[in-house]
């Protein structure tokens, strides 16, 4: 949907997002000095190094470059890694890595050009599963891959005494979502939406807005009943940001389908 499009009344980005990282895990220096060789399943081969707390220096084919980073460790040995490009300021890549068992999930984004893809959402999302390290040591635990486990429920998302939102996934490609307490109060959609299964009581779940150019990632740690993520979007002033977010989670209810009336 474009500006001409847009409800009236409807919060910009930036509107939104101030004050959502409230409830956010904090940051951790673990990985400082740490190497990662990441090879996903899609022939992408990603070697970092972390440098410093929030440098990281990469290289992946004839590429290379030192960028800015953030790690959180959002289940034991599990670490949410967010990454953006000074060079390319409309995208940026999330690995979720269990430092232990060495699987990987990768989700690059970027920002689409007004009118690229017409009838899509602005910001596109690419998700791959990999592995850390030697590929001639098998990892172990399960491959993170696409899962059907969220729908259904229904859960609600307190990122801050003035963010809480609903969310109720409805299938395995849309989610609905409105505002109970915070600037958007009164306002929802529904959206696409994408949900992995990274480990027991582990999901990344991303989804992507049509009525503005934004999208998000978040791991969802139901042993603690934790959301980690972000945020990339354009603002009102026509910038791309990448905006940290958190949520203490509550599960609310869940509808059961049938075998042969279940969503797609």
């Amino acid at each position: 949907m474009n500006d001409q499009n847009r409800p009236a009344d409807w919060k910009h980005f930036d509107d939104f997002a101030a004050g959502i990282a409230t409830n956010r895990l904090p940051t951790t220096d673990a990985l400082r000095g740490q190497t990662f060789k990441i090879t996903l399943k899609t022939g992408r081969v990603i070697d970092l190094a972390f440098t410093a707390a929030d440098t990281v220096a990469w290289s992946e084919a004839s590429e290379a470059g030192a960028d800015w980073y953030e790690a959180l460790e959002v289940a034991p040995q599990v670490f949410f890694i967010n990454m953006t490009f000074a060079a390319k300021p409309t995208e940026d890549e999330a690995f979720i890595v269990n430092t232990k068992t060495r699987r990987v999930l990768s989700v690059r984004e970027r920002v689409r050009e007004p009118g690229e893809a017409p009838g899509e959402p602005r910001v596109a999302q690419v998700y791959a599963a990999g592995v850390l390290g030697d590929l001639a040591v098998p990892p172990s635990g399960g491959e993170p891959a696409p899962t059907r486990d969220l729908i259904g429920l229904t859960a609600h998302y307190t990122y801050s005494p003035n963010h809480i939102y609903e969310h109720i996934y409805l299938s395995s490609e849309r989610y609905a979502w409105q505002n109970l307490v915070g600037v958007q109060r009164g306002h929802g959609d529904v959206d696409l939406a994408t949900t992995w299964k990274f480990d027991e009581n582990q999901y990344l779940f991303g989804f992507r807005e049509f009525i503005i150019p934004v999208a998000s990632l978040f791991f969802y740690n139901w042993d603690t009943m934790r959301s980690t993520g972000k945020f990339l979007g354009v603002t009102s002033h026509g910038k791309v940001e990448n905006k940290p977010a958190g949520a203490f989670i509550e599960k609310k209810s869940r509808t059961a389908y049938d075998a042969d009336r279940a969503p797609v």
